[in-house]
């Protein structure tokens, strides 16, 4: 089933739109507070349309989603009270208390290494912000961890070049479906 390759295709139109990088922006801030789409999969067509830009692409992206992560950062500090039950609806509560442990334990690290993983970005900033981690030390692990991400997929595009393009339209429904079944291993996991 080819669904991805027509998502893909559908992405990599809107990555040559005038409007792409501030659609680029709002999806990395939003991603990092509270959307659940990661913005790589809009940087990397963007950058595959643009190599020239890739670089401002991963700072665009960067800057948005640190500038996110702050506000999730809000959200957790100001709101968590409004917050919580949306966490439990939405399936989020395990991995807040889980993120909560590891903060007590490893405070920077875990906002670096969350800001470099494609594990949701989201729950450690709001995390970060329940639990009044301190905020310096957040917003330079964010910024760190987030940008090393972004600057990567950015490099990989850049210096991958065509090659990397044809490696992606041949293998994205396998890359797609495969991130498919390791989410849902992944929520089946936490079930059981």
């Amino acid at each position: 089933m080819q669904l991805f390759s027509g998502l893909y295709n559908k992405v990599l139109g809107w990555s040559g739109h005038r409007h792409a990088p501030g659609y680029l922006a709002v999806l990395s801030f939003a991603e990092s507070s509270f959307f659940p789409v990661p913005p790589d999969v809009m940087l990397a067509p963007m950058v595959l349309a643009k190599p020239d830009k890739g670089w401002s692409f991963a700072l665009l992206t960067s800057i948005a989603s640190v500038l996110g992560g702050v506000a999730g950062y809000l959200i957790g500090y100001y709101a968590f009270d409004l917050v919580s039950p949306l966490m439990k609806e939405f399936g989020y509560w395990d991995s807040y208390l889980t993120t909560k442990d590891w903060f007590d334990e490893w405070g920077f690290w875990v906002v670096f290494l969350a800001g470099f993983s494609p594990i949701p970005y989201k729950i450690f900033t709001i995390g970060a912000g329940a639990v009044a981690l301190s905020f310096f030390p957040f917003l330079i692990a964010s910024i760190i961890g987030r940008s090393a991400r972004f600057f990567l997929v950015a490099a990989i595009i850049i210096f991958g070049g065509e090659n990397m393009e044809h490696l992606l339209k041949k293998y994205i429904d396998i890359i797609g479906w495969t991130v498919v079944a390791l989410v849902v291993g992944y929520v089946l996991f936490r079930l059981i």
